[in-house]
């Protein structure tokens, strides 16, 4: 009995180990906008791997994300959707077809790739499967990662999230 106790709290121990700790950083800085969009608008530059918040007086939130790798960046103008806190994850049939380990769902919570918030892209009403969302790979944030999604830490999509309202319009370039 003792022994299946021990082993039971050491697959617990492990367990938790890889369960972040942190929100992670927060990168918000206030810049001055660099094009003439409305307030409120969300505009991401692949390139540099950034997503401007738009405020009023010609001056941008700046937040350092996550983009696609090779082959998945794409560009265009979608809108805010829907927003969910600690969503659950469904791998698209495209990534399943690429993988087909991945299970069917991921439950929210610390083990969860779409992390702490989801604000999810539409593109004439219809969901294009792309999100901003948090992560539970920090080290993905500023990086070439994703399948196309934009990752940011959890601080930061949880201070997005709070500011982005639905119907904003998100640029990509």
């Amino acid at each position: 009995m003792l022994a299946l106790v021990f082993g039971a709290c050491a697959d617990q121990a492990a367990a938790s180990e890889q369960v972040p700790r942190s929100l992670g950083p927060t990168t918000a800085t206030i810049v001055p906008s660099e094009q003439s969009y409305p307030p409120g608008t969300v505009v991401i530059l692949s390139s540099r791997r950034t997503l401007d918040l738009v405020l009023p007086g010609n001056r941008a939130l700046r937040y350092r994300i996550g983009v696609g790798r090779d082959g998945f960046r794409w560009s265009g103008v979608v809108k805010v959707g829907r927003k969910a806190e600690w969503p659950d994850w469904r791998p698209p049939a495209e990534m399943k077809a690429r993988a087909p380990e991945l299970p069917e769902l991921v439950p929210a919570g610390p083990f969860n790739p779409m992390g702490a918030r989801g604000i999810y892209l539409y593109r004439g009403g219809a969901d294009t499967l792309y999100r901003i969302h948090g992560t539970n790979e920090q080290s993905t944030v500023g990086e070439f990662a994703s399948s196309g999604c934009f990752r940011m830490s959890n601080a930061d999509v949880i201070d997005l999230y709070n500011r982005v309202k639905i119907g904003a319009t998100v640029v990509v370039k």
